[in-house]
């Protein structure tokens, strides 16, 4: 779970500070670059698994594109030569793990703040985009005791903190950066403590962070530190994607396309401890039915013995089944969430974007219900009824924000900043709600209903109203 996410010299995020709850939703204008928060999120985890240079080509560049030029990813008011960008992240991690060889371990601690400082340096000879370099790296523990002054959403401290906060460290960091000759150097520390000799490594030389090195039970901590960041997921449901039947050999896990939903919805329901199928088709078919214009009689997963296929079916009420191929974009992406919901072994963040596309206003309301049924229940102990997964939104829907919490509400919009040079830059703003968590407790710049009228009011030159009277054109 992360709790806490600082991010500066990432694209438009320049000293950006971010506390997460297990539901949260940021709203604001096309441009402002609500989409950074989820790039940036999605960099760090894939900075978890691959070199530094391969996790820059998969982020998507300033013109939404992904190739190779690094300087993409870097705030556009530094000074040529001086390329920095920064990211701190506080996290919840899983206590028990399994590493890549398939032994189990377990973390001295759950409660983590991991620093990453990278830069750039410049192309030479035939290189044309320069390369990332590691420059700062730090995993430390926030004790039991400190954990409510960083757990800052309402949860129940009984039931909900105690569970997932757990173990606990004195003396060194997991890993640390120091300076000598002039060189960083990243060292990792054992769980043990003082005890044994730290592991040094030259950062300016190194490809990847320290993070994605560790593959063994040896820094278990670590360790889960890396698998807390791997299970950051970004969903872009593809209707493609969603529409194609599975094979009887393809993964059983949906991809973040939304791919392998049949696959999924039959592991999900006929491998699952303890669960019924029947029981399971029954909860997807009628959470489905929530949908206004949809009447689901039942749901399953045809299995075609002759092609090897798997391919969801919707029974109407009327009597017609429906494969998933005939169902609409919006009804495809609403039953893909319906499946994640029943899958208990997803675990982590899921960043989503404007999930009411494609989704008719009388049904915005089981949308959102849904997304925000995902999120773990703070109230209660996480479990296989309670997985513990994390849900942040991005939307510029009015629809979405009246029906939002407010304590759950980031509004987004931009500032100039200055720089030395006197260059004006726009930069992200994040702003919480007056009254709500957020503000009261961090004391951070907050906006009032009167701020966020627009989302609020019928607009300007509304065509429609509802007094009957249609407006000037």
């Amino acid at each position: 779970m992360l709790t806490r996410l600082e991010v500066h010299g990432f694209k438009n995020l320049l000293g950006l500070s971010l506390d997460l709850g297990p539901f949260t939703c940021i709203a604001g204008e096309n441009g402002t670059g609500k989409s950074n928060i989820f790039d940036a999120i999605q960099f760090l985890s894939l900075l978890a698994d691959q070199s530094m240079m391969e996790a820059a080509q998969e982020v998507r560049g300033v013109h939404g594109e992904r190739h190779g030029d690094p300087r993409d990813l870097f705030w556009k008011g530094f000074e040529p030569g001086d390329h920095r960008m920064g990211f701190a992240a506080e996290m919840v991690v899983p206590l028990e793990i399994e590493d890549d060889f398939g032994r189990a371990a377990k973390a001295t601690t759950t409660f983590l703040r991991y620093e990453l400082e990278i830069g750039y340096q410049e192309p030479s000879g035939l290189d044309r985009f320069g390369r990332l370099t590691l420059l700062r790296e730090e995993l430390s523990h926030i004790t039991k005791g400190k954990a409510p002054r960083h757990l800052l959403f309402p949860h129940s401290a009984k039931q909900f903190r105690n569970h997932v906060i757990r173990g606990q460290r004195s003396g060194a960091p997991f890993i640390s950066t120091t300076t000598e000759t002039g060189e960083s150097v990243v060292k990792v520390h054992q769980d043990g403590g003082s005890r044994g000799q730290p592991k040094p490594a030259a950062a300016s030389r190194a490809p990847a962070t320290v993070v994605s090195t560790i593959t063994s039970s040896d820094d278990p901590t670590i360790l889960a530190a890396r698998r807390e960041m791997q299970s950051w997921r970004r969903l872009a449901l593809e209707p493609s994607a969603l529409r194609r039947s599975d094979r009887y050999v393809d993964p059983q896990r949906m991809g973040a396309d939304g791919s392998h939903l049949p696959a999924t919805l039959f592991r999900v329901a006929h491998d699952t401890p303890g669960a019924d199928p029947s029981q399971v088709f029954a909860r997807v078919a009628g959470r489905l039915s929530d949908l206004t214009g949809i009447h689901v009689r039942d749901i399953d997963v045809d299995q075609d013995e002759v092609r090897q296929l798997l391919t969801v079916n919707v029974r109407e009420v009327a009597g017609m089944t429906l494969p998933a191929r005939s169902l609409s974009e919006g009804t495809l992406r609403f039953l893909a969430l319906c499946v994640l919901l029943e899958d208990t072994s997803v675990y982590g963040l899921v960043c989503m974007e404007e999930p009411e596309n494609g989704i008719h206003p009388a049904n915005l309301n089981a949308m959102v219900a849904l997304v925000q049924d995902l999120a773990v229940d703070t109230t209660e102990q996480p479990g296989s009824g309670n997985p513990f997964r994390q849900v942040l939104i991005n939307t510029h829907s009015p629809g979405v924000v009246q029906l939002v919490n407010p304590d759950d509400l980031l509004f987004a919009d931009t500032s100039l900043h200055v720089s030395d040079d006197g260059a004006l830059n726009r930069v992200l703003r994040l702003r919480p709600l007056a009254d709500t968590w957020r503000a009261v407790r961090t004391g951070s710049d907050f906006v009032t209903k009167a701020d966020v009228l627009p989302y609020l009011t019928i607009p300007v030159g509304a065509q429609l109203t509802l007094d009957g009277e249609v407006g000037a054109a």
